[in-house]
């Protein structure tokens, strides 16, 4: 497997997938979206139940796969690809709204296309039945598709300290801690004795105990 390690990869990969997905659990009834990867605060993807990009000669709907979740085990990334697949089997195909409080909420209608194509789905109290995961079936597909692991790029996602909000993390994803700013006091020591000092620019200091020279650590 040729490693991927570009952003066109991925989206091919990708799109690779949702032709499998779909020839394999929905007859090839999807039509094809735009595959985009980008950050996506507090969820690992998403559906645009709308028309979102237009060529000359059609109009796609969007399916997008948060790009700091990339990271995850590979039935997991699938299994998000697939909770979206059904958003867009439900718009697309049934024509009938699975959604509402702005997208938030997940009725019974989205419940049932997860459990007919490859999905567990449990309910929330707050988002209904949001929460899915890979079922047997999807597992055992993902096995039989090695060559869907070369996904291996992942957007890293850094933590960010905000002055009197706490930590803000956005979610999905690693979350390296951002590299400290450099300080502006310096420390000197003394080779003798280990006494030290600190200032804030560059400085020659000696030692009163030792008289010796200090040096910058």
């Amino acid at each position: 497997m040729k490693q991927v390690t570009n952003m066109s990869r991925l989206t091919n990969q990708l799109e690779k997938t949702f032709r499998l997905l779909n020839a394999d659990f929905f007859n090839d009834e999807l039509p094809t979206p735009v595959i985009t990867v980008t950050p996506t605060a507090k969820a690992y993807a998403h559906y645009t139940p709308f028309n979102a990009w237009a060529t000359k000669d059609e109009y796609r709907r969007e399916i997008n796969i948060a790009s700091g979740t990339l990271n995850r085990p590979l039935e997991n990334i699938i299994a998000s690809l697939m909770h979206e697949m059904c958003h867009m089997y439900n718009d697309c195909i049934l024509h009938i709204q699975d959604t509402s409080r702005g997208g938030t909420y997940h009725n019974k209608s989205f419940a049932t296309a997860c459990e007919t194509h490859g999905l567990n789905c449990e309910r929330v109290d707050k988002y209904g039945y949001c929460k899915t995961e890979p079922n047997d079936d999807l597992i055992l597909w993902v096995l039989e598709h090695d060559e869907l692991r070369d996904i291996e790029m992942c957007r890293i996602v850094p933590t960010f300290a905000a002055v009197g909000t706490g930590t803000h993390t956005s979610s999905g994803g690693v979350n390296p801690t951002v590299k400290p700013v450099a300080s502006h006091s310096r420390k000197y020591v003394c080779p003798c004795c280990g006494n030290s000092v600190r200032a804030t620019k560059q400085v020659n200091v000696v030692c009163g105990d030792c008289m010796e020279t200090m040096i910058e650590c």
